[in-house]
């Protein structure tokens, strides 16, 4: 049987009476679109964030659109982000009309540099959005730090890092906003797309509201645009309800799997996750590095291993990007990461024996190199 680097069925077959629950619950309320699954859904994952504000949206990449949106960045404006994260981070900066500005990563765990912010700043610069990628946090100090000297808005992209924390803080809760994706793979994922977006100003959740609902306060009168049709659906926002009250079990799950993976792969050669300074991470992936990558993906398969990279491209060398004008070079670590990092299997379900295959092909793969 084929591994791969995710699979949801364990965890389904141990929670599939209440997700069908969740499901009837909906289609027994009498009301399938903004009703109150996805109302209490914001309520109760505002509150795990000790935020006063959450608006359910209907994926990842519109939450940062409509974040960006209701924190006023408009066409022609700048956005600093990084190039080593998944495209929709880009896409959605460029959907509002705003043009990505990219500072490379740190080598050693692969987060924004903070100190090249200053060089990636122009007249023009609105907002940063710093990638809490893999599963831990950005510096965030830093980030807010500089945003508050040069009047940025920070909107943080929290697809990965649901329930991380930084100093003791949870991701989405140190900027002006923070976008998160329910995507199924995520450490809180829907079965389906959702996303949402969290803010403390109450300005914001009002611009994210209209936003989200086609401009429109009172049905069919709009009052600001750019309006969309970007809400949470009703059946994902009480599977998320449900599966809320698990996500600090999920993330020590991941933390389980992750500590197995140093144990068992402490002497290979392969560059192992680190954690940066003050960060709880959650290992929402599992990204190991080695410079023969691609020799040992193509000889796993032998093995019935299939495995990913994230990410094989950075976003700034692909071709729908050409307009910004990068170049290979302009961001040597993240063009060097793409060529060797690589995902292991990580889902809190994980069964041991099974990642002890994986442990063991590693092992026999690497050592015939």
């Amino acid at each position: 049987m084929t591994t791969y680097v995710w699979d949801y069925l364990r965890e389904y077959a141990e929670e599939r009476e209440e997700l069908l629950d969740a499901v009837d619950t909906v289609f027994q309320s009498g009301q399938l679109v903004l009703g109150e699954s996805v109302s209490r859904f914001e309520q109760e994952f505002a509150a795990y964030h000790g935020q006063p504000h959450c608006v359910g949206v209907d994926n990842g990449t519109n939450a940062i659109v409509l974040g960006l949106q209701a924190l006023g960045v408009k066409p022609g404006d700048e956005v600093i982000t990084v190039s080593n994260t998944a495209a929709p981070t880009v896409l959605a900066i460029d959907a509002v009309g705003a043009r990505p500005v990219f500072v490379d990563v740190r080598e050693e765990d692969y987060l924004m540099r903070t100190d090249q912010l200053a060089g990636a700043l122009t007249e023009r610069t609105a907002a940063i959005v710093p990638v809490h990628l893999y599963g831990q946090c950005v510096d965030m100090a830093a980030v807010t730090a500089f945003a508050e000297r040069h009047g940025l808005k920070v909107l943080e992209d929290c697809a990965q890092a649901h329930g991380a924390r930084h100093h003791g803080r949870l991701a989405g809760t140190m900027g002006d906003a923070a976008a998160f994706s329910f995507y199924p793979t995520k450490v809180l994922g829907a079965y389906g797309d959702g996303g949402a977006v969290v803010t403390r100003d109450d300005g914001t959740d009002a611009n994210l509201r209209r936003l989200r609902y086609y401009g429109m306060e009172d049905r069919y009168y709009v009052v600001q645009t750019p309006g969309h049709n970007s809400r949470l659906d009703e059946v994902q926002a009480e599977i998320l309800r449900r599966k809320l009250r698990r996500l600090d079990a999920y993330v020590e799950g991941r933390r389980r799997v992750a500590r197995r993976y140093a144990e068992g792969l402490a002497d290979t050669g392969l560059v192992l996750p680190s954690n940066a300074v003050g960060n709880d991470h959650v290992h929402y992936v599992h990204v190991v590095r080695h410079p023969e990558r691609d020799r040992i993906i193509e000889r796993l398969r032998a093995y019935d291993i299939e495995l990913n990279i994230s990410y094989p491209w950075p976003v700034h060398t692909m071709s729908g990007f050409a307009h910004l004008g990068y170049r290979e070079g302009d961001l040597p670590v993240t063009e060097r990461l793409a060529k060797e990092i690589f995902s292991l299997p990580m889902y809190p379900s994980l069964p041991q024996h099974v990642q002890e295959k994986v442990i063991e092909a590693l092992r026999e793969v690497i050592a015939g190199l």
